[in-house]
């Protein structure tokens, strides 16, 4: 029984953290204990994968997100919590992962992006993505298909200021970014118009 009421707590925790559309307000769980990276990745088929190699896994993954392990993307780290415990992976000290959600209709506040409970619109469709830093120089100009979960991951140059665009069936978005360290991996703001 107790290691039942971890599991949900540690998961309940970790899912709070992120995007939480029509999740009541409640205290979080208390946090999971710390366990080996290593062990965590092992249990939960991700042996031998990189940080961002889970990232992009994790956040492509058509499978029941809030089963386990859930990871929480932040600024410079993977936080990856499954039933047994909670590991923290470093991400590329060079690159940063935003991971963007435009939308017509429906969206949420999220600052961290959470690989289980992150919901976007537009899943499975397909628009145009343009990020230019704040100099004005492209670093990129290409399309993006939406995640199952309505989101597409984008690894950018870490310590950079700059705009996002996004067009859509002749509908577009623009949002400011920022990749350091205290910036939010998850944008949702992007309202196409």
């Amino acid at each position: 029984m107790r290691r039942v009421t971890l599991a949900a707590a540690a998961l309940g925790g970790v899912l709070l953290t992120g995007c939480a559309a029509g999740v009541p307000s409640q205290p979080p769980a208390a946090t999971p204990p710390p366990v080996a990276a290593a062990d965590l990745l092992a249990r939960n088929g991700l042996q031998g994968l990189s940080a961002e190699q889970v990232v992009d896994r994790l956040d492509a993954s058509e499978e029941d997100r809030t089963a386990g392990p859930v990871g929480s993307v932040r600024a410079t780290e993977l936080v990856l919590t499954d039933g047994q415990g909670q590991a923290r992976l470093p991400l590329p000290a060079d690159r940063f992962y935003l991971s963007i959600a435009p939308y017509l209709t429906t969206t949420h506040d999220c600052f961290d992006h959470n690989l289980a409970s992150c919901k976007g619109e537009l899943a499975g469709r397909t628009f145009h993505v343009t990020v230019r830093d704040a100099a004005g120089a492209t670093l990129v100009d290409r399309d993006a298909t939406a995640y199952g979960n309505g989101f597409a991951g984008l690894w950018l140059p870490r310590g950079i200021t700059g705009t996002l665009t996004v067009t859509y069936e002749g509908k577009s978005a623009t949002a400011a970014i920022a990749t350091g360290a205290g910036d939010p991996t998850c944008l949702t703001t992007l309202k196409l118009t």
